[in-house]
């Protein structure tokens, strides 16, 4: 095997679900990078992988990438590996995909298990158009802001403990919108929950939840985000701090509205 970094997803929770083409990769790997090399090693332990490790995270990742590259360079296979799932998506990796990539060093990606996709598809909502935002914001203008703008499906991984709130927040926007709460998927305690916005967040006002939650909101109707309620999702997205154009941008592109319009509206009030 020629030098080169290889991204292997990981089971998000049933270790059944590993590929045996990432288990080939593990084995025959010079090091595994790890994004918590004690989770990590649970999974290589179950399929006898016997790989050095090395941790990677949000504050090592930069220099540790560099020294990954190195070894790229001098003809090893590094196989990178976040603690479950794809790494990069919402998980460390970018800075040693992209320092391997301007590095000239082969990137060999392989598919496998992934809360988003697993989520989109037990929700039961249109998948031919969807965004993840990765965490919803945490402030109240912000998330309704959100919410009220997309007309596509939205999957966003939300905490326990935050679960209520934004679905409280949801209903408030349109309790007649269709969502999803998966929780725990593919381990013991599975549970997809489906209805709209103002029958779940009665569900779990003030409800105790566990474990790690997917979050699938449908899309509004597209003919009720009207010019004016893109500009006021625009304007609250600039009192929030983001700058105009590239807030008019991203409005537009969740509404339909068109940015130049979006953009003279606001300067002419």
């Amino acid at each position: 095997m020629s030098g080169r970094l290889v991204v292997c997803p990981t089971p998000i929770g049933n270790l059944e679900d590993v590929t045996l083409r990432v288990l080939s990769v593990l084995r025959e790997a010079d090091v595994v990078a790890c994004e918590d090399t004690r989770r990590t090693r649970v999974l290589l332990d179950k399929y006898g992988v016997r790989v050095p490790t090395v941790s990677y995270h949000e504050h090592n990742e930069r220099t540790r990438a560099a020294d990954l590259v190195k070894r790229i360079e001098e003809g090893q296979v590094v196989a990178l590996v976040s603690d479950a799932g794809m790494p990069l998506v919402s998980d460390p990796g970018f800075a040693v995909v992209h320092a391997a990539i301007a590095a000239g060093a082969e990137v060999e990606v392989l598919p496998g298990p992934s809360s988003v996709l697993t989520a989109l598809v037990a929700s039961d909502l249109p998948a031919e158009q969807w965004r993840f935002v990765g965490f919803l914001p945490r402030k109240a203008g912000e998330l309704r802001t959100v919410l009220a703008a997309a007309t596509d499906t939205v999957v966003a991984f939300e905490s326990p403990k935050r679960i209520g709130a934004t679905l409280k927040a949801l209903a408030d926007v349109d309790p007649e919108r269709p969502a999803a709460v998966c929780r725990e998927l593919t381990k013991l305690h599975e549970e997809v929950v489906r209805g709209t916005a103002a029958e779940l967040a009665q569900r779990y006002d003030g409800a105790e939840v566990k474990g790690e939650i997917v979050l699938v909101i449908g899309g509004a109707e597209a003919e009720a985000v009207t010019e004016a309620a893109a500009l006021d999702a625009l304007e609250r997205l600039i009192d929030a701090g983001a700058k105009v154009r590239p807030a008019a941008a991203v409005v537009a592109e969740l509404t339909g509205v068109s940015a130049n319009a979006l953009y003279r509206a606001h300067t002419e009030r």
